[in-house]
């Protein structure tokens, strides 16, 4: 099941082409923010940029629905912006004021909304995520809502055990959820090809059977329309589906980071790849956007971020009598979170959910090495790998030759002698 090239040539409405547009500007303006910030000595904790790879984050997040869940990793703040989390809260997280989302607990990215907005905090072990959107995709379809479980996870990443497992879990289960693989050419200081033997990382989504594409991660347009596709196909019942978006990180791990061990010349072609100026020409050249449009966008973006940037400086430290406060549940009433049920619980229940416990193996587990019933079995016979996986539990319909066994030559006498020996 080899990847897609996502080639899409669906047209978007304008205002969702402009949506696209202010939510990268967005991303990039709240990260140039947080830079003074950290640089200011205001920014408690680590601070990751995705600066190249706004395109990725919007455009990903702009595919699913308000009832989605979705888990960000460090560099999907603008999958936080798209989903409805404030500048503010973003500020003042990493700044950990009492007013942020953790009370001032955290200094970086780890925070969420499970009631509101749905967004599941990040999780430091990377991979984590995605066994646990794939239960959270499980559950929706459990409790009837038809929802979808997106996440993303780096290159590095994506060589952890627990993104094969993760995915292993997701294919059996055929649960919706989608995992967004940003390729960006760096794991922390070990480029793609030093870590992998493989040109697309999308092809791993073959050892699981399930779908994948293969996107420019510099293209919003291109992003939401694969995202959107794969959205709706995992809705549908279809499995999850993995999307590699090929982009670059174009500063280091983090603040601390300068990235010396990228080559120049790599830099400097993808500087030139930059999404938001080609997003920009595009849009000016199909007369979508024009000086007078570009100006409201930023100006709204520069009060929003003034405003929210006044709050978070003012903002208090957390009290020192509250260190304890929210760090161990002590009751029912830690938090309010409860099963949102959209269908009969009647249909999960016994009687109604009751099946035989008898479990039909298509040919009685034998699996191809023969199409008869009563064939012999030939001992030494290997079965050849084919070019795809079977799908929808179906062979497929050419498999590769079957050389003929050979009869082993009788061994001498001294030949067995040595055997022994």
């Amino acid at each position: 099941m080899p990847a897609t090239e996502a080639s899409p040539k669906t047209k978007l409405s304008r205002q969702q082409y402009l949506d696209l547009y202010y939510y990268m500007r967005l991303n990039r303006e709240v990260e140039d923010t947080m830079t003074l910030l950290f640089r200011q000595n205001k920014i408690v904790g680590g601070l990751y940029s995705s600066l190249g790879q706004e395109a990725v984050s919007t455009g990903s997040a702009y595919a699913l629905e308000k009832k989605d869940w979705m888990a960000p990793m460090i560099r999907n703040i603008g999958a936080l912006l798209v989903k409805g989390v404030p500048p503010r809260d973003i500020f003042t997280q990493h700044m950990a004021k009492y007013t942020s989302p953790t009370k001032g607990k955290d200094g970086t990215s780890h925070f969420g909304d499970l009631e509101n907005l749905h967004i599941v905090s990040p999780i430091s072990m990377l991979g984590d995520l995605i066994p646990v959107l794939t239960g959270v995709a499980m559950a929706g379809r459990y409790l009837g809502q038809k929802i979808v479980a997106m996440t993303w996870i780096g290159d590095g990443g994506s060589s952890t055990g627990v993104f094969h497992e993760g995915l292993n879990l997701a294919a059996s289960q055929k649960a919706a959820f989608v995992l967004i693989l940003e390729n960006n050419q760096w794991a922390y200081s070990t480029p793609v090809r030093r870590q992998v033997p493989i040109e697309n990382l999308a092809d791993r989504a073959k050892a699981y059977g399930i779908s994948s594409y293969i996107v420019d991660g510099n293209d919003p347009v291109a992003v939401y329309l694969t995202a959107k596709e794969a959205v709706d196909r995992a809705r549908a019942g279809e499995g999850p589906i993995l999307i590699e978006a090929k982009t670059f990180r174009r500063r280091g791990h983090a603040q601390h980071d300068p990235a010396e061990y990228v080559p120049a010349e790599q830099r400097e072609y993808w500087e030139k790849r930059d999404p938001i100026t080609l997003y920009e020409r595009f849009l000016t050249a199909e007369k979508i956007l024009d000086a007078r449009g570009k100006k409201e966008i930023e100006d709204k973006i520069t009060a929003l971020l003034e405003k929210d940037r006044e709050f978070a400086l003012n903002s208090p430290m957390p009290p020192a009598e509250f260190a304890a406060a929210g760090v161990y549940c002590t009751g029912d009433d830690c938090h309010k979170i409860r099963p949102k049920w959209e269908r009969p619980i009647s249909e999960v229940t016994p009687p109604k959910s009751s099946v035989d416990p008898v479990w039909i193996v298509e040919g009685f587990g034998r699996g191809k090495t023969s199409s008869r019933e009563n064939a012999p079995i030939h001992f030494g016979d290997t079965q050849p790998a084919t070019e795809e996986p079977a799908r929808n539990g179906k062979s497929p319909s050419k498999p590769a030759a079957k050389p003929p066994a050979r009869k082993p030559a009788p061994a001498k006498p001294a030949d067995r002698g040595k055997a022994r020996r």
